[in-house]
């Protein structure tokens, strides 16, 4: 750059003049180093403006989050048991007290004795602590099973002390033997024994000694039949057909019939 030499001044005010020159030429010098910076960052703005296209990038899907364990409850205490309830002490109902029934008395009339269902073949043993027996038991008189101090009517048992007499009792039903009863069984009638046929071709004679009971009724009771004696067994076998028709009168003790246990002998024999 030329500069143009001004004209020559006086020397007074040169100096002046020097100074005013360096300063203008410094401002100048200062605004064209200035201008030229500013345009160069304007170029640089402009030459660095380019398009720009922006595109959008997918995010990659995160997985999810793992799920947090539940952590485990912590098991509850145990409750205490509750003590069992305390039994409530029985309640103690007193029951009335009946009255206690009075012994019936025995009935007024003789002690019975049973007939043995098998026929002892040796006497019996004495026995030195029974009771004394009271003759006036066996007269015979009033009901069969009292006693000779019983009341009349009385239905109780032997030994009882009562005094009252209570129902009318039915005698028992165990066959009574003979000696035991007021009227004895009698054969009345009715079927008899047929002598066997073989028997009295040969002549042969004989006799069987029968055990039954005839009952109420004045009939062999089935099933008592028990043969005790008996010379041949076709005699036996004639007895015992001939046996279910025969006809009683039955036994009687104070008025009433009563079983019998019978002991019977039937006899063959050959008219000659």
């Amino acid at each position: 750059m030329r500069l143009l030499e001004s004209k020559p001044e006086k020397k007074s005010g040169m100096a002046g003049g020097t100074i005013l020159s360096i300063v203008l030429h410094s401002g100048l010098l200062f605004l064209a180093i200035f201008a030229t910076a500013r345009a160069g960052i304007d170029k640089n703005k402009k030459d660095k403006a380019e398009k720009v296209n922006f595109v959008e990038v997918k995010k990659k899907e995160e997985p999810p989050p793992p799920e947090e364990k539940k952590k485990e409850e912590p098991p509850k205490p145990k409750e205490k048991p509750k003590p069992a309830p305390k039994p409530k002490a029985p309640r103690v109902v007193k029951l009335p007290v009946l009255p206690k029934e009075a012994p019936l008395a025995p009935p007024k009339g003789f002690k019975v004795v049973l007939p043995p269902v098998a026929i002892p073949t040796n006497l019996p043993a004495i026995d030195l602590s029974a009771k004394i027996t009271n003759e006036a038991d066996f007269s015979g008189k009033g009901v069969a099973g009292g006693t000779a101090g019983g009341v009349k009517g009385g239905t109780g048992k032997e030994g009882d002390t009562g005094k009252e007499a209570g129902a009318k009792e039915t005698l028992k039903t165990t066959p009574y033997m003979e000696f035991q009863v007021e009227q004895p069984v009698v054969k009345t009638g009715g079927a008899n024994p047929e002598y066997p046929g073989s028997l009295r071709d040969n002549g042969t004679e004989g006799e069987v000694l029968a055990q039954f009971v005839v009952g109420e009724n004045g009939r062999y009771e089935a099933g008592t039949l028990k043969i005790l004696k008996s010379s041949h067994p076709m005699f036996t076998n004639a007895v015992k057909e001939a046996l279910p028709g025969m006809r009683f009168s039955a036994a009687r003790i104070g008025g009433e019939k009563v079983k019998q246990l019978v002991q019977m002998p039937f006899e063959f024999n050959l008219s000659r």
